[in-house]
């Protein structure tokens, strides 16, 4: 399986704390940057008031995808990442990712 074992379990799975998502401590760095987007898009959907559903109709990402992704239920793929980046104009996808140990 591409990404490895960790990918049999949603993101939100591997923190310590996953009652703690988006902000839970994470080693694991695909998870971490599925953390990363999900805090940024979250942000930004709620600086400029939009829904899942108006963010679905504008990206074209099915609702509960961009749902998923925000609770930490699902591993998003580029397309995605980047339909929904393009939806709302700004960059989600995490400049470099570092795990607890280089914190």
């Amino acid at each position: 399986m591409v990404g490895g074992m960790n990918r049999r379990r949603p993101p939100r799975e591997l923190a310590r704390d996953p009652e703690t998502w988006p902000y839970s401590q994470l080693t694991d760095p695909g998870a971490a940057a599925v953390q990363d987007i999900a805090r940024t898009l979250t942000a930004v959907m709620s600086e400029r008031r939009l829904s899942l559903r108006s963010l679905a109709e504008t990206s074209g990402v099915n609702r509960q995808a961009i749902a998923d992704l925000l609770a930490g239920r699902s591993w998003p793929d580029v397309a995605t990442v980047a339909r929904l980046g393009a939806a709302v104009d700004a960059p989600l996808w995490p400049r470099t990712v570092r795990n607890e140990r280089n914190r």
